[in-house]
């Protein structure tokens, strides 16, 4: 049985690895997303953006949607959208994703090298603009080579710093500094990094 499957894992990266590849960037040019070359998908993202809105991400990004791809467990596909028609969404070179939620209503920048762990989510917004108790969206800024553990929510006017590393499960609410270990709820600085 154990041979059936690999010979299919074979078949499957030889034969339609390619054909999801086209498919995602035929997708995403029809979307008005400006994807550069060499990204990769494991299975299907979804990409939703506003007419105006900016969408830009960078080279050897990788996305992984499939359970799959990833076996520390994706519960989910990799989102990546944009609400409202000012909305901006830039994404570094060599990123990568696994099962992450990216919901942009203002302005998020993720920089170079950074690693999303298995169902992580980054939003500048409370979700329900319509509603008096929520606030207003506020940019995100996550700097190159930060690592995001797997389940961490990156909440609105956060920056983290470069080469910092957030625990799984962390809920990020406050700035990170740069060169750091952060985790918990709230997340804080556990340790600084030589």
């Amino acid at each position: 049985m154990e041979y059936i499957i690999y010979y299919f894992d074979i078949i499957k990266t030889i034969i339609l690895r390619p054909y999801f590849k086209l498919r995602m960037f035929i997708r995403c040019k029809i979307r008005g997303v400006n994807i550069k070359e060499r990204c990769q998908f494991f299975g299907m993202t979804v990409f939703r953006k506003k007419l105006k809105s900016q969408i830009s991400i960078g080279k050897f990004c990788r996305f992984r949607s499939s359970p799959y791809s990833n076996l520390i467990g994706i519960n989910r596909p990799c989102i990546i959208s944009t609400h409202l028609e000012e909305a901006k969404l830039n994404i570094g070179n060599n990123c990568g994703f696994s099962g992450t939620v990216i919901g942009c209503f203002k302005e998020i920048s993720i920089g170079k090298n950074v690693m999303c762990g298995a169902n992580t989510l980054i939003t500048d917004s409370d979700w329900h603009l319509d509603d008096k108790r929520t606030g207003e969206p506020k940019p995100i800024v996550i700097n190159d080579n930060v690592w995001l553990g797997v389940n961490s929510v990156v909440l609105k006017g956060v920056t983290i710093g470069e080469n910092s590393v957030i625990g799984a499960n962390s809920l990020v609410v406050n700035d990170i500094p740069s060169n750091v270990i952060a985790g918990g709820n709230p997340c804080k600085v556990l340790k600084k990094l030589s």
